[in-house]
């Protein structure tokens, strides 16, 4: 987010903004900007959960009704024409999406994208049907990781359609504050579902903050030489990877629906607020294309660190064993020297009678010359080789 969104507004800057504009910024205290907003309720039940969250019908951008099922609601829809439904389903059952299909006129494409959940984020339009599949994340702090959703918008000219698969986004609030702002309500299905990109975008902001907190803290234990943290760099380049799939293509949709302003003759305000949305989404994709490559360098440096300590260990090694073989000759050596007249004094101390030069009279310093001469010759040979 650029800095004017990510900093706190104060209640005189919010009461200078339109009502609209107002209704589209949720609160920023300090607990809202550390924390991910809780999700809608998810369904509830021990068989065959219930997957209407809510569904509510409105008229000049107030709700006048708040039917409890489907079939109410496509009743209501049809005994009010000039009203707008706005349907929030979680993870439906087929039979439901079909319904909704049949009353709605949905294409077959998009139903089966909706019953199916892992979507790249797109946009399609079929006829006056348009089609949108989001992306949401939050940061989980206690396993600092990032959690994703999938939304899934179907916007038509009475109707608005979210299908959730997963705990993000918080559509809950952006239909309060939708609810808190009829003048924006009033424009009818196609400020809802900016209101819902802006909340998806919104979302990503204690997202980037989390995994910017992450690379700080993969940087130190890196130059630390923990040894946990290849995991943890390579668990954090995969979540970035979803990251990317879930920001880079909403910077090609939104400049699609600007596109289209002309056309289908989009409110002035609403312009205005999807420009802006895609100047955030487009900041966003960046620090996320950042911290894949901040990434992959730390991934580089870790490599060099570890080899670098390997080859220090190795030498370390290499020198001990030196060292010890070193010692090891001297040990020889003398060992040698030390055999020559072992040896020679064994021989003599048989203790036999008939022995060559037992009885003559320069035996005893013929065997002393000897052991001598033995002993400087090896010492000669082993000092010249330098093992003494």
């Amino acid at each position: 987010m650029s800095e004017r969104r990510a900093r706190p507004a104060s209640p005189d800057s919010d009461a200078k903004k339109p009502a609209w504009r107002r209704a589209l910024t949720p609160p920023q205290s300090p607990a809202s900007r550390s924390a991910p907003a809780p999700a809608e309720p998810e369904p509830a039940g021990p068989v065959e959960p219930v997957s209407i969250v809510q569904a509510a019908l409105y008229r000049d951008g107030v709700r006048v009704s708040t039917p409890a099922t489907l079939a109410d609601t496509f009743r209501e829809l049809r005994e009010q024409p000039d009203g707008m439904a706005w349907i929030g389903l979680a993870r439906p059952t087929e039979a439901e999406l079909l319904s909704l299909a049949a009353e709605f006129d949905l294409h077959p494409l998009s139903v089966e994208d909706a019953m199916e959940a892992h979507q790249r984020p797109k946009l399609e339009r079929y006829g006056d049907t348009l089609f949108v599949v989001l992306r949401a994340a939050r940061y989980l702090d206690a396993p600092e990781e990032v959690d994703f959703g999938e939304l899934h918008v179907f916007v038509g000219q009475d109707f608005v359609i979210t299908v959730r698969h997963g705990a993000a986004p918080d559509l809950s609030a952006v239909r309060r504050r939708m609810e808190e702002t009829p003048e924006l309500l009033r424009l009818g299905p196609e400020a809802v579902l900016y209101a819902i990109l802006d909340s998806v975008v919104d979302g990503y902001v204690p997202v980037v903050a989390g995994v910017q907190n992450d690379v700080d803290e993969i940087e130190t234990e890196v130059f630390r030489g923990d040894p946990e943290v290849s995991r943890r760099i390579y668990e954090l380049s995969r979540e970035m990877v979803e990251f990317q799939r879930a920001t880079r293509p909403l910077v090609g949709m939104l400049h699609g629906l600007m596109a289209g302003f002309a056309k289908y003759g989009t409110d002035e305000e609403l312009q205005r607020y999807l420009r802006d949305v895609a100047d955030h989404v487009t900041h966003t994709s960046e620090r996320v294309d950042g911290f894949r490559q901040a990434l992959t360098d730390i991934l580089t440096v870790n490599a060099t660190l570890v080899t670098q300590q390997q080859n220090a260990e190795m030498r370390a090694l290499a020198e001990a064993g030196f060292e010890q073989n070193e010692e090891i000759k001297k040990i020889s050596s003398w060992a040698a020297i030390l055999f020559a007249p072992t040896l020679v004094g064994t021989i003599y101390g048989m203790n036999f009678d008939r022995m060559p030069e037992l009885h003559w009279a320069l035996g005893y310093p013929f065997a002393i010359l000897l052991m001598a001469v033995v002993c400087s010759s090896l010492y000669v040979i082993f000092k010249r080789k330098d093992w003494l």
